[in-house]
């Protein structure tokens, strides 16, 4: 399935739903084109919901870290939100100081992601460690 991406807005934040595929190809090229698009309109601040993503490759990573950075520039972030245990893993397998970076922006629910795009709130980051500490414990 190639990637699908819907666009909506909460607060003044852009969100865009992603299901699918998010590696190389026609969907990381639409993810970034949608992206661009964002920050042509003189937005700055995304959500990226990840929930229904299937799959993610370094591609797909190295996409994320580029609209991490570039929205970044426009005094704005990425936040992500709704991270499979699989995207953490694939994650990590493409490139571990990568995955870092992008794990700091990650959320487990949408108010909480949003929340971390306005300086004044608060948000809840999702818990990294439980997770490894949770995946130890399974094995």
């Amino acid at each position: 399935m190639s990637l699908q991406i819907v666009h909506r807005g909460q607060q003044g934040i852009d969100i865009l739903d992603l299901s699918g595929r998010l590696v190389f190809g026609p969907g990381v090229l639409r993810l970034q084109e949608e992206l661009d698009d964002i920050v042509a309109a003189g937005k700055s601040r995304v959500v990226l919901n990840l929930s229904n993503v299937s799959e993610m490759d370094s591609e797909g990573l190295g996409t994320l870290m580029f609209a991490s950075a570039k929205l970044r520039e426009g005094n704005g972030g990425l936040a992500l939100v709704n991270l499979t245990p699989s995207h953490i893993e694939d994650l990590m397998a493409a490139s571990p100081i990568a995955a870092s970076e992008l794990l700091r922006e990650v959320f487990e629910h949408e108010q909480d992601a949003i929340n971390s795009l306005f300086p004044d709130r608060r948000a809840q980051p999702y818990d990294i460690l439980e997770y490894l500490r949770s995946t130890r414990r399974a094995r």
